[in-house]
């Protein structure tokens, strides 16, 4: 009969001898240089596949029960790898213009390979040395390439999202006029509000949900023509609700919206949050690394006086998914917002080498290492490597909205950054008219699906004053003026065809 130390002498072996793993390393590695080669490539691999949810599944087996017995590792991950490249939308091809998903830095897979490997736990400083401290660093770096504080607080998480949640709950305790944390909403009658335009991402729902202050807590500000928050109206709005009784403590402002990349007046709104004791939030998650150039609109430098901002290193600084991070001017904020002390956590204090434990920065307390792969990145380029391919970026956009411009079939309608949005128009048709407005939109959302699906490039939406139009956003060192071009052919040919097909005969022919 067989005992505990029969079992533990069969215990099964390292799953891969080292010779094993650098066998299918070197294998991968080569493989996906392949890949890499052929985004690079002027007739390389289209940008998708089409493809159904079924055709996928049965590709992976169907309703196929886990394995009882395991494979051997090398042809295993060769077939893994070219099913993902051949299914997958390629968000580093040079004609991917869709949402703010950036062509990755072939630096970045390595970076996760050796955090992975390595695989520190950057919750607690003494389970990451090495790490925290260049978490640390990465966030000073991405301070300062946005001229914000460097010596400010801060945390890398997973995206806009997480940063910006983490951005709401510092701003709720550091306003809330009562211990929000321990007494909680119900600790005092006053009911918190919070400002942000309809422009703002959807993170600002989530938040109040989850916050427990509800969606009507949010007061939504109206915007000008330019999708930038009004400061008038934001005035008017809260001088109404301290009126009524609520307690403001939070204004949203956007650097970059999604739909059109526009900028809200951030010295202005600096100076109201100032006067009326808000808490300034900016998602900059897209727009703000563009304020490390030096001709950046002047909005953008006032980022140096929100009281927090996040951004995405993987929308704009070319960095693998994920990686979000949130920076606090006061670095006291984020412990004092999450912070508690269990008694499974050894702590040493060490008042003249002070060591950061992020799990009381933030919502985990098991994190991984997102910071080698953007603090790679900033090593391997440097300021200037990534102010370049950023200008470049907006020199495309701006290229295309001149050509969409100058097209009798299109017309240019927005441009900020590095989004450009556009629509095509017959050339035969007059805009202005209902008949013809709504079969406009009717037309540009069956462009839009069609080049999604096409392969040939890759495109979003956005929604402007009640027109449907067609989004680039060109966050992309890849993408090339031949390809702006390209582009333009595309859809006036794509456009074309969909016109001809289903113009109502009342628009005529």
């Amino acid at each position: 009969m067989s005992g505990p130390d029969d079992t533990l002498r069969r215990r099964p072996a390292a799953p891969l001898t080292a010779d094993e793993f650098r066998a299918a390393g070197h294998a991968l590695v080569d493989q996906l240089a392949g890949f890499y080669a052929s985004l690079d490539a002027r007739d390389g691999r289209p940008v998708t596949r089409a493809a159904t949810p079924r055709a996928l599944r049965e590709r992976l087996g169907g309703s196929a029960t886990l394995p009882e017995t395991g494979q051997a590792l090398g042809p295993l991950l060769a077939a893994t790898a070219e099913s993902l490249i051949e299914h997958s939308l390629h968000n580093g091809h040079r004609r991917f213009f869709g949402y703010v998903t950036s062509s990755a830095n072939p630096v970045g897979a390595l970076a996760d390979l050796l955090a992975a490997a390595v695989n520190p736990n950057v919750g607690l400083w003494e389970l990451a040395p090495l790490a925290t401290e260049i978490e640390s660093q990465c966030i000073s770096w991405l301070a300062e390439l946005i001229d914000y504080d460097p010596g400010c607080g801060g945390l890398m998480v997973s995206g806009g999202n997480v940063a910006n949640l983490i951005g709401f709950w510092a701003a709720r305790h550091a306003r809330a006029p009562w211990d929000i944390r321990s007494a909680g909403l119900v600790g005092d009658p006053r009911r918190l509000c919070v400002y942000a335009s309809r422009e703002t991402h959807t993170w600002i729902q989530k938040a109040t949900d989850l916050a427990g202050l509800g969606t009507n807590a949010i007061r939504w500000i109206a915007t000008d023509a330019d999708q930038r928050i009004s400061p008038a109206a934001l005035e008017h709005q809260i001088a109404q609700d301290r009126a009524a009784g609520w307690e403001p403590f939070l204004l949203v402002a956007t650097a970059g919206t999604v739909s059109t990349g526009a900028i809200d007046p951030l010295p202005a709104l600096a100076d109201f949050c100032a006067d009326a004791g808000l808490w300034l939030h900016v998602d900059g998650a897209y727009g703000a690394p563009a304020a490390a150039l030096p001709e950046a609109p002047s909005a953008l430098k006032a980022l140096a006086r929100a009281d927090s901002v996040a951004l995405d290193p993987h929308k704009w600084l070319y960095s693998p998914l994920e990686a979000g991070c949130l920076l606090i001017r006061e670095p006291q904020q984020l412990p004092a917002t999450f912070g508690f002390h269990p008694a499974y956590y050894r702590l040493e204090a060490d008042e003249a080498d002070p060591r950061i434990n992020y799990y009381e920065r933030g919502i985990q307390n098991s994190r991984g290492f997102r910071a080698l792969k953007v603090w790679l990145s900033l090593k391997h380029l440097g300021r200037a490597g990534h102010v370049a391919r950023i200008r470049a970026d907006i020199a495309l956009a701006q290229r295309l909205f001149a050509a969409a411009s100058a097209h009798p079939a299109l017309e240019a309608c927005t441009q900020s950054l590095s989004i450009t949005t556009f629509r095509y128009l017959p050339e035969d048709l007059k805009p202005g008219a209902p008949a013809v407005e709504r079969y406009l939109n009717t037309l540009n959302e069956a462009l839009v699906a069609a080049l999604q699906q096409g392969g040939a490039a890759f495109l979003s939406n956005a929604v402007v004053g009640e027109r449907y139009l067609l989004r680039a956003c060109i966050v992309n060192f890849r993408t090339s003026a031949e390809d702006i071009e390209a582009l333009v052919e595309i859809v006036v040919g794509t456009g074309r065809a969909l016109d001809a097909a289903q113009r109502p005969a009342e628009l005529g022919p």
